[in-house]
């Protein structure tokens, strides 16, 4: 490339408009071909100027999930992620298996794609200033230590604003940075013991239940990926970074929406319900003669259809049904009728029957029957990558499809310290010299 820019700099102007032109729709054919083969194995290669965080450097300093979840999304959408680990033993979830491909864990797979790792010894005055010459050259940096510990080791938000003022900071905690619980160790399961989640999660008469997955992680990251994305939009017009503090908790919290309003307007307490709803019936699972599905008669009108598509049309006709609110009154007993006449057929042919309804619907899925769904297979959610040691790896991508904006895998799930040598040598300017003795001084793997 570099050296078709410096040839064409002796050309005429009409014939570097005609470059840029043909330039430009070789992109976006490349683009259109890459979005068709998305569901193919991805290639290797590196983010574009049509991608929307191409440019935007971030330093990655999180493990386990909440954390690296973030910089994935951010990571997807085209920007630079370096991911800091430990050294030996790198991110803790590198050894969350069995599943392991190769020598790393499915866990670790799935939520570090799109990055560079490099280890450092934080703890060491060399590997401090390490990070400090990155996070000068970085937009964003991501940390999920115990609140206090980054202070300790210098690298705080108020220590590298001082020679980055356009850093944006994001720190991810369990409970906030500051409170009665700020120096706990914070995972998914207590955060969303204590912030409610796991007291509504169940069956109605049985015991509290965990979530299949970590979704306060999930939610928290989330929550930072768009905290992060407005921080850069607010530096475009103030030209300074500013400390984002997104915790697990709060998060929990916050995503409590209509319960945690019941609660507060009306001093409703919740309830576990199994797979039903507090407010709308029917909504909830039935046993079919062969697993589950899901219906949802949400008003009146899609009750009626309900009840006439599986032949209970005497069900809409009960007085005692009429209305939502009298079916939650009588949700036990309609419950019942509907169960019993679900039961009688296969989900495959409840599906068939329930087809072009305009109430909703779907079968409780394996994941086998989860990737194996006709419009999970359509939105190209599994992708592969070839892997440096694991061979070809299956991943679920990006569930959000841009029409002018990349969102995919550009590179695998990193090798542990994988860039730490080129990294220190392209970006710092490190010799072959400086590098062996940091080796030999225990700075870097």
């Amino acid at each position: 490339m570099e050296e078709t820019q410096t040839s064409i700099q002796t050309e005429t102007k009409s014939e570097k408009q005609e470059f840029k032109m043909l330039s430009f729709v070789r992109m976006k054919l490349l683009q259109k071909a890459l979005i068709k083969d998305l569901s193919k194995v991805c290639t290797r290669y590196s983010s574009t100027v049509s991608d929307a965080l191409a440019g935007v450097k971030v330093l990655d300093l999180t493990r386990v999930l909440a954390g690296p979840y973030c910089t994935q999304i951010l990571g997807d959408l085209g920007a630079d992620i370096l991911k800091v680990e430990r050294l030996k033993v790198g991110d803790d979830t590198r050894s969350w298996g069995p599943p392991f491909v190769g020598n790393t864990s499915c866990y670790f797979i799935s939520i570090n794609r799109n990055k560079q790792s490099i280890c450092i010894d934080l703890k060491s005055e060399e590997g401090k200033k390490i990070i400090e010459q990155l996070a000068m050259q970085s937009d964003v940096l991501v940390e999920n230590y115990l609140p206090g510990k980054m202070e300790e080791y210098g690298l705080g938000y108020e220590d590298l604003k001082k020679i980055n003022p356009q850093l944006i900071y994001c720190s991810i905690t369990g409970y906030g940075s500051t409170g009665p619980y700020a120096s706990r160790p914070g995972y998914d399961v207590i955060a969303s013991s204590i912030g409610g989640l796991i007291h509504i999660t169940g069956p109605e008469d049985g015991a509290p239940c965990k979530t299949g997955v970590a979704l306060t992680d999930l939610a928290t990251g989330l929550y930072a990926h768009g905290a992060i994305m407005a921080a850069l939009f607010q530096r475009q017009k103030t030209n300074t970074g500013q400390r984002i503090s997104a915790n697990l908790l709060s998060t929990q919290v916050a995503c409590l929406v209509n319960l945690g309003s019941n609660y507060l307007m009306a001093g409703q307490e919740a309830k576990r319900w199994g797979t039903a709803h507090e407010s709308i019936v029917p909504y909830q699972a039935f046993p079919t003669s062969d697993g589950y599905v899901t219906v949802g008669g949400t008003n009146d009108r899609q009750f009626r259809e309900l009840c006439s598509r599986i032949c209970r049309s005497d069900l809409s006709s009960d007085p005692k049904y009429l209305t939502n609110a009298l079916r939650v009154k009588h949700r036990s007993e309609l419950v019942d009728e509907i169960g019993k006449t679900l039961a009688t057929k296969s989900n495959s042919e409840w599906m068939e029957l329930f087809r072009g309804a305009h109430f909703s619907y779907g079968p409780i899925n394996s994941l086998s029957e989860v990737f194996a769904d006709p419009q999970v297979q359509h939105n190209r959610m599994v992708q592969e990558i070839d892997h440096p040691s694991a061979g070809t790896l299956k991943l679920v991508g990006p569930p959000v499809e841009f029409s002018n904006t990349g969102n995919y895998i550009r590179l695998p799930p990193p090798e542990l310290g994988q860039h730490t040598e080129s990294v220190l040598q392209d970006r710092l300017g490190y010799s072959s010299v400086q590098i062996q003795q940091l080796r030999e001084n225990g700075i870097i793997n």
